[in-house]
């Protein structure tokens, strides 16, 4: 029984050009920039998100937004909070949800680069290859886990001692559309975990 697919290495090469580029791309705009920005090389995220539970205003603030003189908060229920000319920490609060992020996504980009460069010989069911996708459906369901509570605490962390942290309620939200990703990315790793095995054995009989 034939386990290979007829794949060409036009199609190898243009998949792992497009992988590579994916990668290049988050590495760049996903960390490298929001890292500059920590340091103060390039203009820094000075504004975040935020969730509130109705129309509201902080003390003294104007008509057009709530204000402290560091933090500005605008909106009703989808919200946005400024730190005006924020310092190193909360530089780094700003720019951390986005920098994990960026590097579960790299991670997952690598993986898939490694499986990409493993189909140059057309051999699709590699043992390597259910083990990588393994560590793909537990990287997703962490970053869905992880990726919202560490926006919600570097939020509060943001907002610790201003007038604003009345305002904005500690908000954790799990999306269970990461976890059915998850799952459908270890079910693949199963059919890819089993037809490794029918061509070990198929191989043994040959």
């Amino acid at each position: 029984m034939d386990t290979r697919t007829r794949w060409t290495r036009a199609d190898d090469r243009l998949l792992e050009r497009g992988l590579g580029l994916a990668l290049l791309l988050v590495g760049l705009f996903g960390v490298l920039v929001p890292a500059l920005g920590v340091a103060g090389a390039v203009a820094p995220t000075d504004a975040r998100a935020v969730t509130i539970e109705g129309p509201t205003r902080l003390p003294d603030s104007g008509a057009d937004g709530a204000a402290d003189g560091a933090v500005r908060l605008d909106g009703t229920r989808q919200a946005e909070i400024t730190i005006t000319d924020p310092d190193l920490g909360q530089r780094l609060l700003l720019a951390l949800p986005e920098i994990a992020g960026g590097l579960v996504l790299a991670l997952v980009l690598v993986l898939l680069l490694r499986m990409a460069r493993g189909l140059r010989d057309g051999d699709v069911f590699a043992p390597e290859n259910a083990r990588r996708l393994i560590v793909i459906a537990v990287t997703v369901v962490v970053a869905g886990a992880f990726g919202p509570l560490l926006e919600a605490g570097t939020t509060a962390l943001l907002l610790r001692g201003t007038p604003a942290a009345d305002l904005v309620p500690f908000s954790y939200e799990f999306s269970f559309a990461y976890l059915l990703l998850a799952f459908l990315v270890a079910a693949l790793a199963e059919v890819f975990r089993r037809g490794a095995g029918l061509r070990a054995d198929t191989e043994g009989l040959v």
